[in-house]
């Protein structure tokens, strides 16, 4: 079976290789590398090294090199197809299929490597020479000079259809089509054809510094103003970063890493002194691109335009990223002044205003909720529970569960504190009215029975009510937690109600409980009441139940019932206000609540199925 050099680089991409040489030798952490006594010789003093980042390992002592196909093969002695099998089992992705012609294929693309270095020089050549000064001025005027242009291997196309062809011919067509730099149009009958012309061009290289693609900027009118390679055996641009190559060294020693939205932004802020940045290749981050930035720095700087567009991208980058977050792994962002880019910013400030910004990124959890909050006024309960909606499905794409919850925590805790005063104001035991009496908190008079009747038309159904009364009794340890969003419940019925009440007293008075003391306490409190008898079944409904799943499945039907109320209380304004006075504003504003009732029922029925 013959596997493509791009699937291979994928595999490697995928494979953290320490992980794969770890269970052989004993490594030991040495700044953002590993140390070890050579498995391939006889060593006292660790000369072995592997690298993460570069994905390669290398002893200073015997020379042995490689990457983790390389280590299965010549250390464990494993067939080549077998050590690619077991990391791409690893990796959790599919060998590819036999196929006779992935080895054409791969034969094909083994010279492509040296079309593109050829092609890269024979640009460099064209902006030195006559045809290139309207592109040097262009990068005089954007102020790249010439140690730049040579740091970047920067060139120009020349406005034609044939220039770069004849020059290259030696190669053959088949391969210029190959990498990309000739189009072959469908009729036969049609020669190629220069794909770039007219055009300032970067190189675009991998993580080993070799040119696999180009982006050509346009020189005056036209589109696309920017031109990338297509995707070939060499370039997928949606696993590939700009500047991979500098960028990797670079955050080794800065300890970060920048992301900016394209090329010229990358070559401004080297301008400024600042090379651990990369860009996407003109599109929105992917997830491998992601996965690439996260094995160069835990937490990468999002640093995009301040116009609309560039805030736009950074919201897709964080909801690309959340449910890939985890311990390790997140996004930081930065806000450019409004209007500008990096490349303004450096103009304007130089390194020191640059630094200035960078120097308090926001992390990913305040950039979305700032994003949320802003997105509409949150002057109607509708408004605030669509906030609060946006904000648990967020939570929900999170994969990890301790920063899923963490986040659902952080996020809850500032919706309360935003909407406290709306929520008091209807609330039948606003926290700020309990009074301590006889060493005992109580909530303050019951209030009248017309404001009882109307809360009780969107109490929390008795089903759930009791079941979520039944895991506290079972689960008292979760009290102290969720004791303000208890206390706000509305309960439709009243001896389940009376009984939240006593829960609630007993949590603020007692530094801790546990299931018998309380149920020795509530024994003769509970006015009769058996929270079994018609309760829903979930985890916490069962006393035998693991006490993390049960804690953790009772804040998520708390917050759900929470929620559900929120809903009810906005629908039925909803409601009336289109009774009143038809418009089509309101009845799709009903119409999305009914959707977001459903959401919740669904994902409550969801919670008890797992029971």
């Amino acid at each position: 079976m013959s596997l493509s050099p791009a699937w291979l680089d994928e595999l490697r991409a995928r494979t953290t290789l320490s992980a794969i040489i770890a269970p052989s030798v004993k490594l030991m952490k040495a700044g953002r590398e590993f140390k070890a006594c050579c498995p391939f010789h006889n060593e006292k003093t660790p000369s072995f090294t592997v690298n993460d980042e570069k994905g390669f390992y290398h002893c200073f002592g015997c020379g042995a090199h490689g990457d983790a196909i390389r280590f299965l093969t010549d250390h464990r002695g494993l067939p080549f197809m077998d050590a690619v099998k077991e990391l791409a089992g690893k990796a959790g992705i599919d060998v590819p299929a036999a196929d006779p012609r992935d080895r054409e294929k791969a034969e094909r693309a083994a010279g492509l490597h040296d079309v593109m270095a050829a092609a890269q020089r024979w640009f460099a050549e064209q902006l030195a020479g006559i045809d290139g000064a309207e592109a040097r001025s262009y990068l005089a005027n954007r102020g790249i000079d010439a140690k730049a242009i040579e740091r970047f291997g920067i060139g120009f196309a020349p406005d034609s259809r044939g220039k770069l062809k004849a020059a290259l011919s030696g190669v053959g067509e088949d391969k210029l089509v190959d990498t990309g730099m000739l189009i072959r149009p469908e009729e036969a009958d049609k020669p190629t054809y220069d794909r770039f012309r007219g055009r300032v061009m970067i190189p675009i290289r991998d993580q080993r510094g070799r040119v696999i693609a180009f982006g050509g900027r346009i020189l005056g009118p036209g589109e696309p103003k920017y031109l990338n390679s297509p995707d070939t055996p060499l370039f997928d641009k949606g696993r590939t970063l700009y500047n991979i190559d500098r960028a990797g060294p670079a955050s080794r020693q800065a300890h970060r890493l920048l992301v900016v939205e394209g090329y010229m932004d990358v070559i401004a802020l080297d301008r400024a002194g600042i090379t651990e940045v990369v860009a996407p290749n003109g599109t929105a981050v992917t997830e491998a691109q992601l996965e690439r930035m996260w094995r160069l720095d835990p937490a990468p700087i999002c640093c995009f335009d301040g116009d609309s567009a560039g805030q736009k991208a950074a919201i897709r980058a964080a909801l690309r990223a959340l449910p890939h977050l985890g311990p390790d792994r997140t996004l930081r962002f930065v806000a450019l002044p409004a209007g500008q880019d990096p490349d303004d910013l450096v103009r304007a400030g130089g390194h020191a205003a640059v630094e200035a910004l960078l120097g308090e990124p926001v992390p990913l959890v305040d950039r979305l909720w700032r994003h949320e909050v802003e997105a509409a006024p949150l002057d109607t309960p509708e408004a605030r529970a669509g906030l609060k909606a946006r904000l648990l499905d967020h939570t929900q794409a999170i994969a990890d569960p301790s920063v899923r919850q963490l986040y659902r925590d952080e996020w809850l805790r500032r919706f309360d504190e935003l909407v406290r005063p709306q929520r008091e104001a209807r609330s039948l035991y606003p926290r700020r009215e309990w009074t301590k009496k006889g060493g005992r908190f109580q909530p303050p008079a019951p209030p009248t029975l017309d404001a009882t009747r109307s809360l009780a038309k969107t109490g929390v159904e008795p089903p759930v009510a009791r079941a979520l009364l039944q895991g506290f009794l079972l689960y008292p340890e979760a009290l102290h937690d969720h004791v303000e969003e208890l206390a706000h419940l509305s309960l439709a019925d009243s001896k389940s109600a009376a009984l939240r009440d006593r829960l609630v007293e007993l949590a603020m008075s007692a530094e801790s409980l546990d299931r018998e003391g309380l149920a020795t306490i509530l024994a003769n409190d509970a006015a009769g009441l058996d929270v079994r008898r018609g309760a829903m079944a979930f985890s916490f409904t069962r006393a035998n139940s693991d006490p993390a799943v049960a804690s953790s499945d009772l804040a998520a039907a708390l917050e759900l019932a929470s929620a559900r109320l929120e809903i009810d209380v906005a629908l039925a304004e909803a409601t009336r206000r289109l009774g009143e006075t038809f418009s089509e504003e309101a009845f799709v504003e009903q119409q999305r609540l009914f959707q977001a009732k459903a959401r919740y029922n669904d994902r409550l029925a969801s919670l008890a199925s797992n029971e």
